[in-house]
């Protein structure tokens, strides 16, 4: 029997887990791996117990990409199906109304750093590394290169894209690939950390400010200054900002109704 692709648990705090179990195949985004994540991110975003989701891998690297089995010797269509479903993955995750957080324990590379780059946050072992190395072997990351150039300064993936070189850790939080980095023994108790701090607040907050982050960060300023405002009035008028701002002044720990 071979391994479920995708391993998922839910604990107590509202901490959802999603685990990339394929570690013989570096965890590769093969098309059974990318059904199991499409499929638990419907039933992840259709459920009130879930606050905050924690993406992670077994093994030594985080994930390699794209099954390069499934890319070669094919045909027109079936390479686009591939991709199709590649993307459908990286825009539930950006549309998913819970923060999504990648806990990179290894090398992260092609589709597998796009994966990093399209989690809200990214947390990551100091011995991780990250690279778009499809330019050598005649394939450039042209996808990957769509989420990582949103997190990274232009100039930066470009050199990633163009070169194919690994970078660090370092490198990687420095130019804006991952939020922070932690030792190795450390990943994972403060990735739960983290992701207890987010859980802590209310759901419904939280899903209207990541929906509202991503509409305006491709807007011109004026625009998402009047949208953010609208944004911040609707958000005012819910019963978990009322009551979240009546226990800051009563100094008391809100309730929150969602």
């Amino acid at each position: 029997m071979p391994n479920t692709p995708v391993l998922y648990s839910l604990n107590s705090d509202g901490v959802a887990t999603l685990t990339l179990n394929n570690p013989e195949r570096r965890n590769a985004l093969s098309s059974p791996t990318l059904e199991a994540l499409e499929r638990l991110l419907e039933q992840i975003a259709q459920d009130p117990e879930v606050r905050v989701v924690v993406l992670r891998s077994e093994g030594p690297v985080f994930s390699s990409g794209h099954d390069l089995n499934e890319l070669v010797n094919g045909d027109e269509g079936g390479y686009t199906t591939v991709f199709e479903a590649c993307t459908r993955v990286m825009e539930a995750i950006r549309l998913l109304p819970k923060p999504m957080i990648a806990q990179v324990q290894g090398l992260a590379t092609a589709a597998g750093c796009q994966l990093v780059a399209t989690c809200d946050i990214a947390v990551a072992a100091d011995n991780a590394a990250f690279a778009t190395p499809g330019v050598q072997i005649g394939l450039f990351c042209t996808t990957p290169g769509v989420a990582v150039a949103r997190s990274v300064m232009p100039k930066k993936a470009m050199e990633m894209l163009l070169t194919g070189r690994p970078i660090s850790a370092q490198e990687a939080l420095e130019f804006g690939l991952i939020s922070r980095i932690a030792p190795p023994d450390q990943l994972a108790e403060q990735v739960s950390e983290l992701a207890r701090q987010i859980a802590s607040a209310s759901s419904h907050t939280l899903a209207l400010g990541k929906a509202a982050f991503y509409q305006q960060i491709e807007m011109d300023r004026p625009s998402a200054y009047q949208f953010a405002s609208k944004v911040m009035v609707d958000n005012l008028l819910a019963d978990d900002a009322k009551e979240g701002i009546s226990a800051f002044l009563e100094k008391r720990q809100p309730v929150w109704t969602t």
